[in-house]
Formats: structure tokens, sequence, C-alpha cells
């Protein structure tokens, strides 16, 4: 018996919003219905460029097009009230991070959404590296014993807005979903910042973490570098018998027994487009997500992983700010 394709609106036409209507227009399980923009040119040329129809008015696109799903990805700091608005449209959603940027308003997007029995998913597509599955696997299976520590750093050019803790909020909160994705619960931090590259914005920091398993942790985030760099991103999880460490998200697995000098490496193939691409890291979760939402599921990474996302974010700015550890 043939199956529907799911019928998928995207809000937002920004670069990563162009993401979202390749992803759908080009799946065979999915049919992208319409794009929404504020902007009618730019939303036009967005929706003809993907085969589609623009709107520049939600209500008006959900009566006429009745999607099964509404993606939403806007300016990070422009979150809160679409999807607000959607949530209490009752439209299935999956959402970009960061959820928003005030614990507050993440509660109010959970309950209204929790209230309607929402499907509403966001995308922490770093989860979907193949070198962060596999570790995620090697964990799962106790290949690196009982966890010790985890470290993430990840830095490149900034991405400014108007918030001072913007590369906290909305780039390192990859970093927090991932910590506690791997390990674990967070259970308090400790943290330092600088601004002085940019006074009264928060560029970089440190921030050292407690988890609920005893083990202990170390981010560092940072829009004083630069995502040409190598080793942009370095993720490691060290245990009582091994090592996990994950090079730029999508370059390599590298899995080390305690005590042996031979090594475990996954690398993308030569026709591995996929597995060496980070764009496809969101290809890899929507198929998870469409799963889901077809099966009438839960999504596999429900909005809950953002708002906490917040919630820790806000416990290191008090942390900061108060000079002292936070329970989370």
């Amino acid at each position: 018996m043939s199956v529907e394709p799911v019928r998928v609106a995207v809000v937002g036409t920004g670069v990563w919003g162009e993401q979202h209507a390749r992803v759908f227009s080009t799946r065979s399980d999915a049919v992208l219905v319409a794009v929404v923009g504020r902007d009618r040119s730019r939303t036009t040329a967005r929706a003809e460029a993907y085969g589609t129809r623009p709107y520049t008015d939600v209500g008006e696109m959900i009566a006429a097009e009745q999607p099964d799903l509404v993606t939403v990805c806007l300016p990070n700091e422009a979150h809160f009230e679409p999807t607000l608005d959607l949530v209490r449209r009752g439209v299935p959603l999956l959402v970009e991070k960061p959820l928003v940027f005030d614990s507050g308003e993440a509660a109010m997007l959970i309950t209204e959404a929790a209230e309607r029995d929402l499907f509403f998913a966001i995308n922490f597509n770093h989860r979907y590296a193949e070198a962060v599955q596999r570790a995620k696997r090697a964990i799962s299976e106790g290949r690196l014993g009982e966890i010790v520590f985890a470290t993430w750093r990840f830095g490149g050019e900034p991405n400014f807005g108007t918030h001072p803790h913007a590369n906290l909020i909305e780039t390192q909160c990859h970093g927090l979903d991932m910590l506690e994705y791997l390990v674990g619960p967070i259970a308090s931090v400790t943290a330092q910042m600088t601004d002085k590259v940019h006074p009264g914005t928060y560029t970089t920091l440190a921030v050292a973490l407690e988890f609920a398993s005893g083990a202990v942790g170390t981010m560092l985030g940072s829009y004083d570098s630069s995502y040409a760099y190598p080793g942009a991103h370095h993720l490691e999880v060290n245990g009582t018998l091994g090592r996990a460490l994950v090079e730029d998200t999508v370059a390599r697995l590298t899995i080390s027994r305690a005590g042996d000098e031979v090594h475990e490496v996954w690398q993308a193939g030569y026709f591995n487009d996929v597995g060496r691409d980070f764009h496809a890291t969101f290809d890899r979760h929507v198929d998870a997500v469409l799963d889901a939402l077809g099966a009438g599921g839960p999504p596999p990474v429900h909005a809950r992983a953002g708002q906490r996302a917040v919630d820790l974010a806000a416990a290191i700015i008090h942390a900061f700010e108060s000079g002292a550890r936070v329970t989370t």
C-alpha cells in the first residue's frame, strides 16, 4: 500500500532555511508545499528555486496547504513569537536551535506544546554525524568503560546578534546537548568568559562541568577563531578502558583502548559523500523525524532538549556573573 508523502512547509528564507527547502524538496517521502517569509520577493525567489508556493502569512499558508509538518528556521533571536503562534495553531513542528534565548520562554513553549500533545522536534543535527553515532554506540556498549571526563571545543567566525551571550546560547548549545547525549546529565557548572575583543559581547567562554555520574568535563567555545582552522571542532570522551575522539564533527572518529598503540579509525571513504558532508547530518536527522512522525511516536530529539540547553546556558551565565559553582 502506498503512503502519501508528508506535506512540509518551511518558515524562513535564510541560509539554513535553504537547507530545509533543499532537504524536503528532494525526498520521495515528503513534498515541500510552501515557503513562508517576511519579504515577498525573497520568499518568491526561494519558492521558485525549490518548486513550491510562497507565502508571507503563516495562517494563510496553513489554511491553504494543510501541512503535516512545519519547520521553523528564523533569525536566532526571533524564534519565540513565531514558534508560540505555530504551537497554538496545533501543527507538528521541527524547529532550529536555539529554541529561544530565555528560560521562561522555553518553558512556555514546552508547556503549551505538551497541553496539545504536539509533535515538537528540534534540530540538534550534530547528533547525526556518523562519527558521533559510532561514538555513541561504543559508549553504550561499554567499550570505553566508566566515563571519567569529556571535552568539547568548538569555535569559528562570529554570528553576532544583539544578545551578549549569543555564542553560548546559539552556537555552544550543540556542545551542551552533545555532552549530555554522550555522557549524561550535567549536575553543576563554573565558568569564565571574555569580551576583550568585542566589549559587551562574550565571544569566548570556558566552562568546567560536573556530570551527575561523577565524571567531569570542559567546554571551550569561541567566536574569536576560524572554521578554516584544522581541528575547529574537538570532541573527546575518555573512560577507564578507552577513548573516543571526534574530529571536526564529520571528519574522523578514533577509538583507542587504554595501553594499546593500535587504534580503530572511522573516516568517510572515497565515495561516501554523505558521511563527510556536515549538511547531510540534517538529512539523517530528517530521516528519523519523518519515521517518528509517520509512526505517531515522539520526536527523535524533542524540543525539551532545546529547553535543557537554554537552562544550562542560563546556569553558565549565572556561574560566570556570580563567580560560584551553580547546580543545574
